[in-house]
Order: structure tokens, then sequence, then C-alpha cells
């Protein structure tokens, strides 16, 4: 039996995030601390700011997670880290506190792709999906369909070609004045429109592939706003996030059965929307085919995945070195890319 505790620690954007995990499946301790009213004004995340509070709440937050996780650091076998995709100045802080926390205790670090440990949030819930299984990861930065054949092997099917579908829910928000983030918003408002009245294009491309692209229907929207005289923001919530989500669960139940899968997951900030969820369920359901997705609270960016996605490069002997660096780009394309 192996006992391994990881800390993970998670800065690739705006939240500052730690957590303490036990043999990569359990959670002892996840810590998050929350940007969001500090970029709300500016409507998106201002990369200088996002780094200046990642360094104020850094060493607040890991503290926090070591003592909510009930075990003194000098137990901690390894720090786990996110090395990118991400914003360098918000990856450097976290990167160098634990490279340097990792450093001072003597024990190992591992350098980790946040994409990665969204695929590996799976695996620290009840039910995770059985390998291989067919991964649609949507999130701000990133709209992505993987193969995936274990913890740390992937096969990249897909991708947008443009905006991420978490990227165009905030621009959407930006058009009608709701602020950022989008992504809540337009999920709340829209569970007051009618998603039938205004149709919005859906993107498809080529429906034998599992590209995405996002830029039309966010031009539809604004096109629509600029000019009808008649308003009605929860219809246009309703309708562009149904233009999504259409798109979304029919690539991801199409590369399942491409695949001949039994076994389909949703991971990211926007595999929280409650419609999303719903709507994938049903189509997998028509399908025969087994949905799995993280609890809303590990959707979003955290130190827990990227602890048990650590877990597995540990076991295996794969740690980092000093070379090592951070990355603005995932180079998570093909399989074992994680092993290179």
């Amino acid at each position: 039996m192996i006992f391994v505790l990881i800390l993970g620690i998670e800065t690739s954007c705006d939240e500052t995030a730690a957590s303490v995990v036990y043999n990569g499946t359990q959670i002892m301790s996840n810590v998050v601390s929350s940007q969001i009213k500090i970029h709300s004004p500016f409507g998106g995340v201002v990369p200088e700011l996002a780094s200046r509070k990642h360094m104020e709440a850094i060493a607040p937050v890991v503290k926090e997670a070591i003592s909510a996780s009930g075990i003194d650091k000098e137990q901690l076998d390894a720090v786990a880290v996110t090395r990118g995709p991400g914003l360098v100045g918000s990856l450097l802080v976290g990167f160098c506190f634990a490279r340097a926390f990792a450093i001072a205790l003597d024990i190992p670090w591992l350098g980790i792709d946040h994409l990665e440990g969204h695929i590996n949030s799976l695996f620290l819930e009840n039910n995770p999906p059985l390998f291989p299984f067919v991964a649609l990861l949507v999130s701000g930065g990133h709209t992505n369909i993987y193969y995936v054949t274990s913890h740390i092997e992937y096969e990249l099917m897909g991708q947008t070609r443009d905006d991420a579908a978490g990227e165009a829910f905030d621009k959407v928000s930006k058009m009608l004045g709701l602020g950022y983030p989008g992504g809540i918003t337009i999920e709340n408002l829209a569970k007051a429109g009618n998603k039938d009245k205004i149709s919005f294009p859906r993107a498809y491309l080529d429906k034998d592939r599992f590209d995405f692209s996002f830029s039309g229907v966010k031009t539809a929207v604004n096109r629509h706003i600029q000019t009808c005289s008649e308003k009605h923001v929860e219809d246009i919530a309703a309708g562009f996030q149904e233009a999504v989500v259409d798109v979304l669960s029919y690539k991801l139940i199409k590369a399942a059965m491409v695949k001949k899968s039994r076994h389909i997951a949703l991971a990211g900030g926007v595999a929280a929307n409650s419609r999303l969820r719903d709507r994938v369920r049903k189509d997998a359901g028509v399908n025969g085919i087994s949905v799995h997705m993280p609890s809303s609270k590990l959707c979003g960016d955290n130190g827990a995945m990227i602890a048990a996605c650590a877990f597995h490069y540990l076991v295996n002997g794969k740690i980092s070195s000093v070379d090592d660096d951070v990355f603005s780009r995932s180079p998570l394309k093909t399989f074992g890319v994680g092993q290179s």
C-alpha cells in the first residue's frame, strides 16, 4: 500500500489555491483564494494585478491548506505546482514558491500541466471513469476533446480554432453589460429566458471532426444586440448558451462513438454549467454512454487536481528538475506527452 501526501499549488490565472491530497484520490484540504472582486471592474483578468495578488496570498493559502489537512509540513512527500498553461507572471509566483518550499523540506517537486490537472480532477470524486474514456475539457482558456488512456497519457482529438467556450461566455456577458465573470452570470440569466426564442448559429465546422469555433456565435449575438430594438437579455443569454451547449455535447458524444468509448467526462470551469451537464447526461443516456463529472467546486482551478495528477508521475519516478520552467501554452497534445 502506497502512502503519499502531496501539496498541490495552483496559480495559473486569478485563483491562488493549495491542497493536500492523499494517494492521489483523497482531499485532506482544499483552499482557494479568488481575485474576482479585484478584476471585475476591468471586465477581465489584469495580468499584473493577478501576479501581485498571488504574491500576497501564496504563503497564507499554503499555510492554511497544510493546517486544515491536520498534518505537519514535514510529513509531506512531495510538492506539485502548475507549470502552465496560463499567465506567465501568475505561474511564476506559484512555481518559484513551490520549488523553494520543496527544496527547503528536501522533498521532490513536480511541475504539472494545468490541463492534465483538470482531467485528473475526475479521480477525486466517487465513481471515476474507466480507461479509456473521452473527455471534454472546457474552460475560459481551452475547449479541447481528449482520448484519455491513463492518468498521464492523452490524445488530443480536437480543440477550438478561436475563442474558448468560457471566453465566449465572458465576452457575451460584457456585450450585455453584465460584467465579469460571464459564465455564471449568463447561466443564471438564461434560466429566466426562452432558449428557443432567438436562434443563434451553431458552428459545427466539420461534423465528423472535433474542432470548435465560437467566434461566429459571439459575433451573431453582438449583431443581434446592435440591430434589435427590443433586447430581452434573458432570451439572448438562453439562446447563446444553447448554441454553445449544442455544439459541445454533439462533439463529445460523436468523439465517444468514433472511439467506441462507453465512458465520457466533463472537466474545467465551464463543466460546472448546469445546462451543459444536463444536456450531456441526456445525450449520453440516449446513446448508452456513462457520464463522469467533477463536483462544481472541483471544476474551477484548484490545488487538489494538481496534486492528484502529480501522484501518478511521482509513483512512476518522474519528478521535475531545476532546469524546468513555466509555459504559457500547453504541449498536451499526444499520447504520453507528460512522459517526454
